[in-house]
């Protein structure tokens, strides 16, 4: 197959998917993975799509909902620097909520040695504090999703429905000054906008190339948040409007 052939299939493959991972592909085409990395640079060096480690990504379309092994090595520093900020606010005897996200994973990894309650329904953030001891774990269950590696459903509504907590640190794919916070999963958002009406505050957590973008489900108004966590300071029409509006920046 020639090059061309095959970079414009693997265009395809990755407008239905959202994602390709470069075994998958090499083993689809016959072809080495040496070859599959030549074809996604040609393909992002001509705004096809974006490259991570093993694989490559789009943002396109409003239902797009990358899986969650993309997610996890998508701006791993960004998520660093977001979850060092979110440790900051969380105090002992705190209860806290963890959605799904793979920022959540970041934030877990920092409040292993705190004196917490965490309440999640996230199969990874349970497992990354499985051994902490003295974090005291809650894990709602339900049915099994394993693209976002996390329990929704009835189940999971009805038990997330129990529980009130502190704080609660949830994530999104975009977010906008007129159509709010929004993400392409509606399973993962149905847990949030639970538990953001079962907090006292609720911080939005993102990375700064989530502003300003509109996906398929509204998980709530910018109004309802107590402040957005970024890895980077805010433009300043963000500040200008999140001070309008009493939604403190972080």
């Amino acid at each position: 197959m020639l090059a061309i052939t095959r970079q414009k299939t693997i265009q395809e493959l990755i407008r239905e998917r959202h994602s390709v991972d470069v075994s998958d592909l090499a083993e689809l085409f016959g072809v080495t993975k040496e070859t599959i990395r030549r074809d996604l640079k040609a393909l992002e060096d001509v705004g096809e799509l974006t490259r991570t480690h093993g694989g490559a990504y789009i943002t396109d379309g409003v239902r797009n909902d990358i899986a969650v092994s993309m997610r996890a090595v998508i701006r791993k520093q960004e998520k660093e620097t977001i979850a060092k900020k979110c440790v900051d606010l969380i105090a002992t005897g705190d209860s806290i909520f963890l959605d799904s996200s793979t920022t959540a994973w970041f934030i877990a990894r920092q409040v292993i040695d705190k004196h917490i309650t965490v309440l999640t329904h996230s199969l990874k953030v349970a497992d990354i504090l499985s051994d902490a001891k003295t974090v005291n774990l809650i894990v709602v269950g339900g049915n099994y999703i394993p693209k976002s590696m996390s329990f929704s459903g009835t189940l999971t509504e009805q038990s997330l429905k129990n529980y009130y907590v502190d704080k609660a640190f949830i994530s999104c794919r975009t977010v906008s000054m007129t159509n709010g916070v929004t993400d392409s999963n509606e399973d993962s958002s149905v847990a949030r906008q639970i538990m953001l009406r079962r907090c006292k505050n609720a911080y939005l957590v993102i990375d700064h190339t989530k502003l300003g973008g509109t996906s398929f489900l509204q998980i709530c108004s910018v109004e309802d948040l107590t402040a957005i966590i970024c890895d980077e300071k805010l433009p300043p029409n963000w500040l200008d409007y999140l001070s309008s509006i009493g939604v403190n920046a972080i």
